[in-house]
């Protein structure tokens, strides 16, 4: 069955392709989507797909019975776009002044969208239901899986799979990480509040702007010196507004940033040591400090098991040395809520090629994606469907091999 849904998929590369651009062409920034999913359910409905629209606000979902019965699997893809100005000098550039698929979101739904058509025109060869999670909103807290969850998207699912397009990964790459594989995303805000003057007299003032500075320094010292060495953290400061004149000593400062951790402890600790310190240095020079810390979208823990199977048929379908275990992602990914409810595995699929411009990192104006990565991730995700689908290990079996290395694929162009 795997081999003839390859083959399906490399004869859907060019629609593949065309669905990508389109979306590219049209981004569509969160909680603000409305022709994406609407493409997407006219699309996966075009194939004969049973579909729910407005799931959670604006997700789509749709669902392939099988032809017997048996577990049911689910794929989810995400949707948004980016507050960012596409300068690509490509023909399918973004239309939308200032935003763009800067993040792989566009090459996610196509990947589903061929995922689907394939498994759809032989739902009879299914044993169990396959699931297909469109969700918007990924890129924004509170993003749009929890009110996807609450809304049933994951009802009677037993296992789920999703991958990102990765562009810090060569193509024809796949990578997989068992345990925590992204981390939890928090945001903080400091207001120091001092008092204001003149520059030139200092001691009649508390400067917010000393105070902040030195606030920048001490926080590096939370992971340096607080933080348990055998565990991950991160804390950056992001921005740091204060004054308005060259000649005024500023009352309040603002400090902007972000705390990224694995471990539920740490990140506590990590709230807890910013809010010590900040509070201690305003109170040591006579001002006050206000913080507000939010937690944003949690861990993203894959089950050991699922990922160890995924990993296993992978390297039985494809070149084993493409197959890689890579290093957990301080990023942030919602999929982390899905993964709370059921398990499975979120895994990347190299898109990165300088040779045809995919050279540039995430959430930057001229990213890009070697667009041969689609066709691998579909590939990857059929895998493990049907691998789940078929516990016995059967198809996988009589896979082996049959999944090409991308260097023998044409780079088509549409």
């Amino acid at each position: 069955m795997l081999k003839d849904l390859y083959a399906a998929l490399d004869g859907l590369f060019g629609e593949m392709v065309a669905w990508r651009r389109h979306l590219h062409r049209h981004p569509e920034l969160s909680f603000h989507e409305e022709a994406t999913p609407a493409f997407v359910a006219e699309t996966l409905r075009s194939f004969g797909v049973s579909v729910r629209t407005g799931v959670g606000g604006r997700g789509v979902v749709g669902r392939i019975e099988g032809g017997r019965p048996g577990r049911t699997v689910a794929l989810r893809a995400d949707f948004d776009a980016l507050p960012i100005q596409d300068e690509k000098s490509v023909s399918y550039r973004s239309t939308v002044p200032g935003v763009m698929h800067a993040c792989g979101h566009d090459g996610h739904t196509a990947t589903l969208l061929a995922v689907a058509k394939v498994l759809a025109a032989r739902r009879a060869d299914l044993p169990g239901t396959v699931v297909l999670i469109h969700q918007f909103a990924e890129e924004v807290a509170p993003g749009g899986a929890r009110p996807m969850i609450e809304d049933g998207a994951l009802d009677g699912v037993d296992v789920i799979f999703g991958t990102h397009l990765w562009a810090g990964l060569p193509i024809g790459v796949i990578g997989y990480r068992a345990g925590y594989a992204m981390a939890n995303v928090d945001a903080f805000t400091i207001e120091i509040v001092g008092r204001g003057g003149h520059g030139a007299a200092p001691h009649q003032t508390i400067d917010s702007l000393l105070i902040g500075a030195n606030l920048v320094v001490k926080l590096q010292q939370i992971v340096a010196r607080r933080v348990d060495p055998l565990k991950e953290a991160v804390v950056t400061v992001g921005t740091f507004h204060a004054g308005t004149a060259f000649n005024v000593i500023a009352e309040r400062a603002v400090l902007i940033g972000t705390v990224r951790t694995f471990d539920e402890a740490v990140r506590a600790q990590v709230e807890a040591e910013i809010r010590r310190l900040a509070e201690a240095e305003a109170a040591a020079f006579g001002a006050r400090a206000e913080v507000r810390y939010e937690r944003g979208y949690d861990a993203v823990h894959n089950d050991p098991a699922v990922t160890a199977r995924f990993a296993e048929a992978m390297r039985a379908v494809y070149d084993p040395a493409r197959v890689v275990e890579v290093p957990p992602s301080m990023g942030g990914e919602d999929f982390a809520y899905y993964l709370q409810k059921v398990p499975g595995t979120f895994f990347f699929t190299g898109a990165g090629n300088a040779g045809v411009g995919a050279e540039y990192p995430h959430h930057h104006p001229r990213f890009d994606i070697d667009e041969r990565a689609m066709l691998i991730a579909a590939k990857a995700l059929v895998t493990a469907a049907v691998d789940a689908l078929d516990e016995t290990g059967a198809a996988v079996a009589a896979a082996r091999g049959a999944l090409r290395p991308v260097d023998a694929l044409k780079h088509v162009q549409v």
